[in-house]
C-alpha cells in the first residue's frame, strides 16, 4: 500500500523538513548558508503588510500541469463519500468526507493534509502502526468528521499546481464547502497536515483565521528546502517574492488562531526546523512541541491521540496540548 507523509499543525510551533514521498521517500536538502541568510534577511512582505494582502497583489508564474495523473481512490463508502469543492472560478476539486452519521446533530470536523503528494490523494484511509500511522484515523474514530481534499492539479485533475500558493486558496475554499454540510458544527472546524501537509496548513493558518485550531506536524520554515525530486520547480533567489510568500518563517505573526507546530526530535524529521520556527517566532497563538523518543512519523500517533483527548473534554477554550498532558513521555516544549 502506498503511503504518503503526513503534518499536523497543533498548539506548539514546529517546522520539518524531511517530508517522504510514499514508500520511496526523499530527503530535503536544505539551502547553502548564503541562501540561508539572505531569505532570513529578506523584507517581511513587499509592502510591510500581512501574508493575506501580500497574496492578494501577487500571481505566481510557477504553475505548472502534472505529469503523474493518478486516478482517485475508492476508500470504503462506510468510511468516505466523495464531495466536490469550488475553489477559484472554474475550479471544482474532489474531495472526501465522512458520510452524514444521520444523528441529527453537527460535529467536529477536521481537513487533514496529507504529506509527499499533498496535492494528490492514495490509501488515505487505512490505519499503519504506531510507528507511521499517516492516516490520522483517531479523528474519524473519536466521532469527528474528516475531509480530505485533492488541491490544484492533483490526482486526474487538469487544473495547474502551484506548489504551496494557490493550494492555500484550495484548502480555505474546502473548510467553507465542509461547513456547509448540515452535520458539521461551523464554530468547530479543524486543520491538520503532516510534512509537506503540515507546512501548506502553517501557510495557511498564516493567511486565515478560519479554523477553531491548526495542527501542523513537520513543516518546513522554508519553502526552498525541499529538493527537486519532491518540489520540481525553481522557486528563484532567496530573496524573491516566489520564495517568501511560500516561507512560514516569514509570516508566523500573522497567525491568529491557536496553532501547533509539532515534530519528534529523533531523525528522521525536521526538528531543526521546527526550533528555528520556534525561535523566530514571538506570536502567543503558536505553540511549539518537540517529543523525545519520537521521529516525524512515530509522533503522529501519540499526539492525535492526545489532541483527540483534549478536543472531547467539555472544556477546550485553552491550550489543546500541554506540557502536562505527557507525564509518561520525556518531551521537550518550547518557552
Amino acid at each position: 500500500m502506498a503511503r504518503k507523509s503526513w503534518v499536523i499543525t497543533g498548539m506548539f510551533g514546529v517546522a520539518l523538513v524531511a517530508a517522504l514521498v510514499r514508500q520511496n521517500r526523499t530527503r530535503a536538502r536544505h539551502p547553502d548558508p548564503a541562501a540561508a541568510v539572505a531569505l532570513a534577511g529578506a523584507p517581511r512582505s513587499d509592502a510591510g503588510s500581512n501574508l493575506a494582502h501580500a497574496r492578494r497583489t501577487f500571481r505566481t508564474s510557477l504553475a505548472r500541469s502534472s505529469s503523474d495523473r493518478t486516478p482517485l481512490p475508492t476508500p470504503p463508502s462506510n468510511l468516505f463519500v466523495r464531495t466536490d469543492y469550488r475553489s477559484a472560478p472554474g475550479l471544482v476539486l474532489p474531495a472526501f468526507v465522512t458520510p452524514d452519521p444521520q444523528d441529527g446533530l453537527r460535529h467536529a470536523a477536521i481537513i487533514w493534509l496529507t504529506g509527499g503528494d499533498t496535492n494528490s490523494l492514495d490509501d488515505f484511509w487505512t490505519p499503519g502502526n504506531e510507528a507511521n500511522d499517516q492516516s490520522a484515523h483517531v479523528f474519524r474514530d473519536a466521532g469527528m468528521v474528516m475531509m480530505f481534499p485533492t488541491l490544484r492539479g492533483g490526482n486526474d485533475n487538469a487544473s495547474m499546481r502551484e506548489y504551496f500558493y494557490g493550494e492555500v486558496d484550495d484548502v480555505l475554499a474546502a473548510a467553507e464547502h465542509l461547513a456547509r454540510l448540515p452535520y458539521v458544527d461551523t464554530t468547530r472546524i479543524y486543520l491538520g497536515g503532516h510534512s509537506t501537509g503540515g507546512t501548506l496548513a502553517l501557510l495557511t493558518a498564516e493567511t486565515s483565521g478560519r479554523f477553531t485550531s491548526v495542527f501542523a506536524f513537520g513543516p518546513v520554515a522554508r519553502i526552498d528546502r525541499y529538493g527537486a525530486s519532491q518540489i520540481p520547480v525553481y522557486f528563484g533567489s532567496p530573496g524573491d517574492r516566489e520564495v517568501r510568500l511560500r516561507s512560514p518563517i516569514l509570516w508566523l505573526s500573522d497567525i491568529s488562531s491557536p496553532t501547533y507546530v509539532i515534530e519528534g526530535r529523533n531523525a528522521p524529521g525536521n526538528a531543526s526546523d521546527v526550533e528555528e520556527l520556534c525561535r523566530a517566532s514571538g506570536n502567543p497563538n503558536l505553540h511549539c512541541l518537540l517529543a523525545s523518543g519520537y521521529d516525524h512519523f512515530s509522533v503522529l500517533d501519540r499526539v492525535t491521540r492526545l489532541i483527540v483527548t483534549r478536543l472531547a473534554m467539555p472544556d477546550t477554550t485553552g491550550l489543546l496540548l500541554r506540557p502536562e498532558d505527557f507525564p509518561a513521555v520525556p518531551v521537550g516544549v518550547s518557552p
